[in-house]
């Protein structure tokens, strides 16, 4: 860990590494072959461009050198480097109109030492330099918010907890420095993963999720079951997890963000065998208030008993069907939501045998579990996202193209991300993460969610893609030849992002990532 004990060490560190990040950035701002420069004409002298709408590296120095000179107190050099700042935001503002796409994101975390002097400005500019004209900024993740100290009405710990920067709101002047240089700034909020300090608190425990073998997320993370052991999900249908988020996303939205985009909108995607939920007891239902909720489903009382039959066991017995006739002659047959009626009867007609109706029976409670499991997560992100409308803010869902597909023979990924269940008022973030070192599987990815978009509907599609400007990655192509491939296959997708700022500019993310206010 690097540690920069003051604000004088944490700014020449800075400085030191201005050059290098700079220009391993912005290398391909000058130097790819074949990208065509595009002139453009700010309020001083020309500025040039390149076809991502990027700077040069010159260009991106300049304005750098100002920035340091002016946090020195040079009247002219902060009047200077204003004036580049604004040209430089018309140059991109011009640029991405007339280039595809026309709306182009980066998702971007904060950490405490960006609220020393001129980081924030310095961030920013390296956000224009790169082409982008939106950011999304992490505001609500691994179990921390983005709020001040002295202004969280929220069950969380804030991400500055340092003495004496109690009221400073990193997230609000964040959103000033964007608007500044005319970025669209959105919040960037986990949904139902609520972070391993909530899965600390004793107040909390039954709020989180549960299964049919007593884990909760919590406990089923510790022990090594899930793809990352800081991932606690919450129970979708507990009101307290509804009312703590609420109150959170409520803090959020009076920042005023130009948008929030909900991620983690599904349940723990877990490793091996348990990457599959292929039995009711590995669904995470059997909290009490999911448990309620699922009882309630039952159309009537033999349709409920046997329900809870099902799901205490996992399984039905033949006496469980003879049991809830007895228990409750004057119902014909156990029914439950979207089940539909046997015929009645013939007159002399005997009944089908328990033995007959068993196979059947379990295999519709079975179905009524997964939708069960689903639609806790479809209600929770609509919930959140009718909040953020109702403040004049759009609000948007983050998911995997593949979240939602079943595994061999009546088994589903353990994620049951149903994205295409989505409000389509929202928009829909696909992350095209595909890995086959080419671009065919990244594409197939945003065509899968083109082609199951529910009919009538025309939600916007922001594809987020994985890379690196200028250099192939983890078997990922570079991000210019993702881009192409993907303006090619998909031109009527005007909007998309990058995972992450942090690929793109590692030392400089390291520098403000572990130092110390």
């Amino acid at each position: 860990m690097v540690s920069c004990p003051s604000p004088t060490r944490f700014r020449d560190s800075l400085q030191r590494l201005t050059k290098p990040l700079l220009l391993q950035g912005l290398a391909l701002a000058s130097g790819l072959v074949g990208l065509g420069i595009i002139p453009l004409v700010g309020t001083g002298q020309a500025l040039a461009l390149n076809a991502y709408c990027q700077v040069t590296q010159a260009d991106a120095l300049a304005k750098e050198n100002l920035r340091k000179a002016a946090l020195t107190g040079d009247t002219a050099a902060t009047e200077q480097y204003q004036a580049l700042v604004r040209q430089h935001t018309e140059a991109l503002s011009q640029c991405r109109s007339r280039t595809w796409p026309q709306r182009q994101a980066v998702w971007l975390r904060l950490y405490p030492c960006d609220l020393q002097p001129g980081i924030l400005d310095a961030l920013f500019d390296r956000v224009v330099n790169l082409g982008y004209n939106e950011v999304y900024v992490e505001v609500f993740y691994g179990g921390q918010v983005l709020l001040p100290q002295a202004d969280n009405p929220t069950v969380w710990p804030s991400v500055v907890q340092t003495p004496g920067y109690e009221r400073r709101d990193l997230f609000a002047e964040a959103l000033e420095k964007g608007r500044q240089r005319s970025l669209k700034v959105d919040a960037w909020v986990f949904a139902l993963n609520f972070g391993y300090s909530y899965g600390l608190r004793a107040d909390r425990e039954q709020v989180l999720a549960l299964n049919g073998r007593g884990q909760t997320t919590y406990t089923y993370a510790k022990s090594g079951a899930s793809s990352n052991p800081d991932e606690v999900f919450v129970d979708p249908y507990n009101t307290q997890a509804q009312d703590d988020y609420s109150r959170m996303l409520g803090a959020v939205l009076r920042r005023q963000p130009d948008g929030v985009l909900f991620d983690y909108v599904r349940y723990p995607r877990g490793v091996g065998p348990n990457s599959v939920v292929d039995s009711v007891d590995d669904l995470w239902i059997y909290g009490q208030a999911s448990r309620d909720a699922l009882l309630r489903r039952a159309a009537n009382q033999q349709g409920q008993e046997l329900i809870r039959r099902y799901i205490s066991r996992g399984h039905l017995l033949d006496r469980d069907i003879q049991d809830v006739r007895d228990l409750y002659p004057n119902e014909a047959e156990p029914l439950w939501q979207s089940r539909t009626p046997s015929p009645s009867l013939q007159p002399g007609q005997a009944p089908p045998t328990p033995a007959s109706l068993r196979p059947r029976l379990q295999a519709e409670l079975w179905q009524l579990s997964v939708a069960h499991a689903v639609q806790g997560v479809v209600d929770f992100v609509k919930l959140a996202g009718e909040q953020a409308q109702r403040t004049g803010i759009q609000p948007g869902a983050v998911f995997f193209p593949e979240g939602n597909q079943t595994v061999g023979t009546g088994g589903y990924d353990s994620r049951l991300q149903y994205w295409e269940r989505f409000p389509t008022w929202m928009t829909w973030h696909p992350m095209a993460y595909a890995v086959c070192g080419h671009t065919g599987c990244i594409l197939d990815g945003v065509r899968r969610v083109q082609t199951m978009i529910p009919g009538g509907t025309s939600p916007t599609i922001t594809p987020a893609l994985a890379g690196i400007w200028g250099q192939a990655t983890y078997n990922r192509p570079a991000l210019e030849t993702q881009m192409e491939a993907l303006r090619r296959a998909t031109p009527e997708i005007t909007s998309v992002s990058h995972f992450a700022y942090s690929w793109q500019d590692p030392e400089f993310d390291r520098v403000r990532k572990f130092c110390s206010l």
